[in-house]
């Protein structure tokens, strides 16, 4: 099951990568399923025994993870191990987050006012190709969504389908989207792409912690801390972060984490240029809507916690 994009297929291939062996070797990773019910494709992954995760690897990940963990945002984020090679396919090796959690609860929220980073909008324009299965995904959702040209082609492109998608969800209304959900029973829910409006979202929150006040209020005082950490961050300050998620983590113990997850379309700045990540997007000025998603997301829960 995919909740969101794993590897941004941008990334440019570099042989002077650090590697590493694992000991113990690697074991599949459909034997620790809910991770990837979670966070995306099987074949992307592999687990360790030593609770580590292997993710295919991406130099953009790659190079952001090991900035990072020289950042002040280190303790809201995988602790990262370098690359190691199994079955002959390169994979980053980072901490697993699920691990020591007992049939965790899970989530992954998108943040951020937009998807797409600008350079793929360049990139689109400069060589277009259509995507019939883009198209498709449209027309499932609403039939008069595509234009009358996408409707003769059958096909939209990426970044218009990406546009388009984000104006039905909260990531236009709130600066975050909830991709998935996966419950203490099992099920898996993807279902939220009009998920639009504070309420909807408050009703969402309230089903995945069960009504419960202490592990809501963990997650408030969780994002509130990483709220603190960003603005001080120099890594956050002079990076574009697009495409990254929050992944929340509850079980019935009552522990709880929130780390930031998914650096693959995340990249530097031109220097001395930084972003205060609240500033409305226009083209050109690199704003991705970050902090201003996570001012919403708290500001929910402040509202919802007097309820429960």
């Amino acid at each position: 099951m995919r909740f969101h994009s794993i590897v941004y297929q941008g990334c440019v291939w570099k042989k002077n990568r650090s590697m590493v062996n694992l000991s113990p070797p690697a074991v599949p990773v459909k034997k620790r399923s809910p991770w990837v019910q979670v966070v995306g494709h099987a074949g992307n992954f592999q687990t360790g025994r030593d609770g580590k995760l292997l993710k295919k690897y991406c130099e953009c990940e790659q190079q952001c993870l090991q900035k990072l963990m020289n950042d002040k945002l280190r303790p809201y984020v995988p602790g990262y191990y370098g690359v190691t090679q199994k079955d002959e396919q390169d994979y980053n090796v980072m901490d697993d987050l699920l691990a020591d959690f007992d049939s965790p609860c899970i989530m992954d929220c998108k943040m951020g006012s937009r998807t797409y980073l600008e350079e793929e909008l360049k990139k689109a324009r400069e060589h277009p190709q259509p995507r019939k299965d883009m198209y498709d995904k449209m027309v499932a959702v609403d039939p008069e969504a595509p234009t009358a040209e996408e409707q003769a082609q059958q096909a939209v492109l990426k970044t218009r389908y990406m546009q388009w998608r984000e104006t039905l969800s909260s990531t236009a209304t709130l600066g975050f989207r909830i991709e998935g959900i996966k419950k203490v029973d099992g099920s898996c829910n993807t279902n939220f792409k009009k998920t639009r409006g504070k309420d909807e979202v408050m009703r969402v929150l309230e089903d995945f912690v069960d009504s419960d006040a202490i592990i809501l209020r963990s997650y408030h005082q969780r994002l509130k801390e990483l709220r603190l950490v960003l603005e001080k961050s120099d890594f956050f300050k002079t990076h574009e972060v697009v495409g990254s998620s929050l992944l929340f983590v509850h079980d019935r113990s009552g522990k709880v984490g929130v780390w930031m997850i998914d650096f693959g379309k995340t990249v530097p700045l031109p220097s001395p240029l930084i972003l205060d990540h609240r500033s409305p997007w226009v083209e050109g000025n690199r704003e991705d809507g970050y902090l201003w998603g996570l001012d919403n997301f708290i500001d929910i829960l402040t509202s919802m916690l007097p309820m429960l």
